[in-house]
């Protein structure tokens, strides 16, 4: 992958049965969480919670039968019905960029299998058009699902100015940082160094990558997928673990 390309940890994606219940769930820790809208041509919508312009994305499946027949079929919407009812999971990682055509180019005559540039969009609770443009990559590595990569119609500059100004990044608890992301595999080492290799993310170590400001960190397991997400905060009440389904949230205090 081209070395100029700027990458950044954009969102995870944990599916999730009941959008309102984990709301109630994060905001009664002082964690704001907003109805992101309706995916409507993919029988999904979420839940979003934002950390800078980095998010928790909670995917729930809104219309079953649009979900097992979309008219435009997307990996990301459509893994909802692998996991849920049964697996409310973290699953994945988006990784953004203001190049996706790049990003498609240097991925050309590699192994993956990957999709086209497909535009999405959705509508918020006040009837605003978000549009963007991504690309997915089927399969795993040794189980681990790839990370999909997405660009957003607007410049991160003005989006997460549209943020502030609208309060979106802030919470009742206080500043909160998202500063890691965590995956268990059967190998660290080995994908670590797949992932840098195929996206060219610096190594932070053995087992870890560096993404912008953040850190994927691999550890052993079975879970081989996104399993934990760790925050910084100085709010002592919040300090420990928050768990939502199969998903852990950690929270870590400021040193």
């Amino acid at each position: 992958m081209n070395n100029n390309l700027k990458l950044e940890f954009d969102h995870s994606v944990h599916y999730v049965n009941d959008l309102d219940r984990v709301t109630e769930t994060f905001q009664s820790h002082g964690i704001n969480v907003f109805h992101g809208g309706s995916h409507k041509l993919w029988g999904t919508h979420n839940a979003l919670s934002y950390f800078g312009l980095t998010y928790l994305e909670f995917i729930s499946v809104e219309d079953w039968e649009v979900a097992k027949n979309p008219p435009e079929p997307n990996l990301i919407a459509q893994s909802a019905l692998a996991y849920l009812p049964e697996n409310e999971a973290l699953s994945r990682v988006a990784i953004r960029t203001s190049d996706l055509d790049a990003v498609a180019s240097s991925l050309q005559g590699s192994s993956l299998d990957v999709s086209p540039i497909i535009n999405g969009s959705r509508t918020d609770k006040n009837g605003r058009l978000i549009e963007w443009r991504m690309m997915t990559i089927d399969g795993d590595y040794n189980g681990l699902p790839y990370p999909f990569f997405i660009e957003w119609k607007e410049a991160d500059a003005d989006r997460l100015k549209d943020f502030q100004n609208k309060g979106i990044t802030e919470h009742p608890a206080g500043p909160i940082t998202l500063e890691s992301a965590v995956f268990e595999v059967s190998n660290p080492e080995a994908a670590a160094t797949h992932w840098h290799t195929l996206f060219n993310l610096e190594r932070s170590g053995e087992s870890a990558l560096s993404v912008g400001d953040k850190t994927f960190i691999f550890t052993k397991g079975r879970g081989n997928r996104l399993t934990e997400l760790r925050f910084r905060t100085a709010n002592e009440k919040l300090h420990g673990k928050l768990t939502v389904g199969n998903g852990t949230y950690v929270f870590i205090k400021n040193s």
